[in-house]
């Protein structure tokens, strides 16, 4: 009997529904300097305007209304950033241009900035070693390179919606706004699984070292995702089945992914522990990472990845990060379209021909991406096809998703799934 066939977009359906059904998103309040990578569990909303007063944009001439049309005018006080113009302005000053800084609030009275590199002479302590200091400007519009209070984000507005990731970007948003905790998410924890009676620590003439475990534990790391614990299969179904059980009483993670056991051999014991229970085994329409499976166990979701070193690699890109991610992500409140998105795919220009399989199945090849000289994303595959050649994907950046009996010249667009580094 043939096993059933998927494509991918289904199985990352199916796993939504799994994970929906078995495993809650828990939140916690963290420091902002330490929430980078974390998902926001709720709204966090501007405390003050920004910028919370209006302030020059560059270094140059405060002007009055009566200097827009330019000339030579008196040089007064200097207002730097930090300083409240109140306590350097004296009324001395009533006419006078005003040296203000970048940053620097602007007073009430004026209406534009010039940058000093467009007056005589350039320079401000050239201006000021003059005899009095005066300065010429030319003649300038109303509002520039004022920056107004208000005119990044107005106090009240929403800066970041639940299910944003926090990046370097968004921390100093939330710093600027003076917040100093948030609201996030908790960091998923996952029990990893691998291996084969084959998989020794010490060499042996029928036995491989464990590349899988350590690679699926960076990989998840990449992804936010913590583990509590790594198992190595023996090729024994009772001693999986005390293993396994002993580390969800013992940590309790959130999920399970395992890597091999799943296929139609005599010790394929992962499968044998899952299908009773009513585990799904099939096929999802790719290669490689074509064997798939997904089921719970005691009530803990199992996404099953296939053993073969790349096969795993590209079945935890596109399946178990980014369907993880995204369920966190609606779950703390992120409308479905936004969090469906994968913010690590995009469309890039191939920089040789490839062909795609002559079957119905995609084929996700490794490859390399750029920007070039024009701004363009550009892609070309890199090593053979074949799912155990690990060392010939060191170097690879992205995946390529080509279709099937695709034959793509040069200059024409693929689908990329960019890797962690």
């Amino acid at each position: 009997m043939a096993e059933s066939a998927r494509r991918a977009q289904e199985h990352l359906a199916e796993i939504a529904a799994v994970l929906q059904d078995a495993m809650t998103v828990r939140t916690e309040d963290v420091a902002v300097l330490d929430s980078v990578g974390r998902i926001l569990a709720h709204d966090v909303v501007a405390n003050v305007d920004s910028p919370p007063f209006p302030n020059s944009q560059m270094d140059g001439y405060g002007l009055r209304e009566e200097h827009l049309g330019g000339g030579e005018f008196p040089v007064g006080a200097t207002i730097a950033a930090g300083v409240d113009p109140s306590e350097v302005i004296t009324d001395a000053d009533p006419h006078a241009v005003l040296p203000i800084m970048t940053g620097a609030r602007v007073p009430e009275e004026i209406v534009a900035i010039v940058p000093v590199e467009q007056c005589t002479p350039p320079s401000f302590d050239e201006a000021e070693a003059l005899e009095p200091a005066r300065v010429h400007v030319p003649q300038t519009p109303t509002g520039q390179f004022v920056r107004a209070q208000g005119s990044d984000v107005a106090a009240g507005s929403v800066i970041a919606a639940a299910g944003t990731v926090v990046g370097p970007v968004l921390l100093a948003a939330l710093l600027g706004q003076s917040v100093r905790t948030v609201s996030v998410a908790s960091t998923p924890r996952v029990l990893l699984t691998t291996g084969g009676k084959e998989i020794t620590d010490a060499p042996g003439p029928a036995s491989i070292p464990d590349s899988n475990g350590p690679m699926l534990q960076a990989l998840a790391r990449a992804w936010g995702i913590e583990t509590v614990r790594r198992l190595r299969t023996n090729d024994d179904l009772e001693e999986l089945r005390r293993d396994v059980d002993a580390a969800i009483a013992e940590h309790r993670p959130d999920f399970i992914v395992t890597s091999g056991g799943i296929s139609h051999g005599r010790f394929e014991v992962i499968r044998q522990l899952l299908e009773p229970a009513g585990g799904w085994f099939g096929h999802v329409t790719q290669q490689p990472g074509g064997p798939q499976g997904l089921g719970t166990y005691s009530g803990v979701p199992v996404i099953c990845l296939p053993g073969n070193p790349i096969s795993t690699l590209v079945s935890f890109r596109r399946f178990v990060g980014p369907s993880v991610q995204q369920y966190i992500r609606v779950s703390v409140g992120a409308a479905e379209e936004t969090a469906a998105v994968d913010v690590e795919e995009q469309t890039a220009i191939l920089a040789e021909p490839v062909t795609g399989l002559s079957d119905h199945r995609e084929q996700l090849r490794r490859g390399v991406h750029w920007v070039d000289d024009h701004g363009h994303v550009m892609v070309r595959p890199l090593g053979g096809p074949g799912s155990h050649l690990l060392l010939q994907a060191i170097e690879a950046t992205c995946l390529l998703v080509v279709p099937s009996h695709a034959d793509l010249a040069a200059g024409e667009t693929v689908k990329v799934l960019k890797l962690p580094r």
